[in-house]
C-alpha cells in the first residue's frame, strides 16, 4: 500500500480520536491480510464469535488510547 492515509493522528475531537483508532484497526487487518477475498470469507468467522468481537473491541481502544496521547488527551 502506497497511498498516503495517516497524515496525522491529531483530531480536534475525542469523537473523531476514537474514529481513527476504528480506521487503524481496520487498517491493520488490511495491511495483515490483502486480499479482500478472504477477509470477506473470515468475516463470517469472527461475525459470530464473541471472543473475537472483543479482541476487536480490544485492539480499537489500544489505538485510541495512542491516538489520546497523541492528541494531549484533548487537554487545552
Amino acid at each position: 500500500m502506497s497511498d498516503l492515509w495517516l497524515p496525522t493522528l491529531e483530531t480536534a475531537t475525542p469523537q473523531e480520536g476514537y474514529e481513527l483508532a476504528i480506521k487503524l484497526s481496520r487498517m491493520g487487518v488490511k495491511y495483515t491480510q490483502p486480499s479482500d477475498e478472504i477477509r470477506k470469507q473470515l468475516r463470517e468467522v469472527y461475525a459470530h464469535n464473541a471472543d473475537s468481537l472483543t479482541a476487536a473491541s480490544q485492539v480499537v481502544a489500544i489505538n485510541f488510547q495512542t491516538v489520546a496521547a497523541a492528541n494531549g488527551y484533548w487537554r487545552k
